[in-house]
Parts: structure tokens; sequence; C-alpha cells
């Protein structure tokens, strides 16, 4: 699954750890704010790593955690989702807007193949010094480069060089910073 190639979605082992990822999620949607230490500990156990002073306002939901790498001085705004079935890199210095959604998961287009529960998955890395907007959605495969911005409600379908201002549906460089 982490390396691209095709998984059955419904492996009793995927299924644990999604299980184990959202009972951990449920719990932090439900932790007061002020008891953040207590969330400290929760999105350490969530994700693969967590930098320092990383904010993720509730809700969340999550598919493995495990494969997201999140660096320091991080801030998720409200309704976050991530179906990190690939790695996922999220640099320094991100501000991630309210409901954004980031999908490694890719599904056949085929009916046949979908039916029998076959995915894969491509990494996706948002580099350091990044905004993203409110309502984005970042699709597989798809790097944001240092510096980059990504207008609210953009749509992610592949690479935004550094220091780029871009928007859309799909998300277009539209001026350089």
């Amino acid at each position: 699954m982490r390396a691209g190639e095709r998984y059955d979605i419904n492996d009793a082992d995927l299924i644990e750890m999604r299980d184990t990822t959202r009972d951990l999620t449920a719990i932090y949607n439900q932790t007061p704010r002020r008891e953040r230490g207590k969330q400290r500990e929760l999105i350490e156990k969530i994700f693969a790593k967590v930098g320092d002073n990383v904010h993720i306002e509730k809700a969340m939901n999550i598919d493995y955690g495990i494969n997201t790498y999140i660096g320091n001085h991080v801030f998720i705004n409200f309704n976050f989702t991530l179906l990190d079935c690939a790695p996922v890199t999220i640099g320094n210095n991100v501000f991630i807007g309210p409901n954004v959604q980031i999908y490694t998961a890719h599904h056949p287009l085929d009916s046949e193949t979908r039916n029998q529960h076959t995915g894969f998955a491509e990494p996706i890395t948002i580099s350091n010094n990044v905004w993203i907007g409110g309502g984005s959605i970042i699709l597989p495969g798809a790097t944001i480069g240092d510096g980059a911005v990504i207008g609210a409600g953009s749509v992610v379908t592949k690479d935004i060089p550094e220091n780029a201002i871009a928007f859309g549906n799909p998300c277009k460089v539209r001026k350089k910073i």
C-alpha cells in the first residue's frame, strides 16, 4: 500500500490499523481544548511523527495516521480529513484552512476491479511555509513546493512549484511570489 502497489482494502491488518486510528481520533475529537497535554499525547499516537508547536482543531478524520509526518509550527483548522494510505509529509510552518481534505487513495476506474475492493495510493508532500486555503482538496501524488499558497476551494491535481500562488479547479499557478 505504502509503495503504491495495489492492495486489498479489506485486509484484516489494514482494518485493524484504521479502527485503532479512528478510535484515537474519536477520543481526540472529544477531548476538551483546555486539555492540551492529552491532545498532544493523542496526536503523537495517531501520526508517525509530530513536530513542535502543532495545533489541530477538531474535528479531524484520519484513515491511518501512521503514514503521516508533520513538521514544526503547523496549524490545521477545523474539519480536516486525511486519507493517508501512502506517505503524507507536511513540512514546517504550514497553515491548513478549515475543511481541507488530503487524499492519497485511488480506486480503480473499472467497476469489476473496484468491486473487488482493490486500491492503490500515491504520496503527497506539502513543503515548508505553505498555506492551503479552506475547502481545498489535495489529490494523490501532488507535491506543493516551499512557500506556495493554495487558494480556498482549490482542487490540487498535480504538483505546484515553490513560491506560487495557485487556485481553482483544477488548481493552476496564477502568479509567482
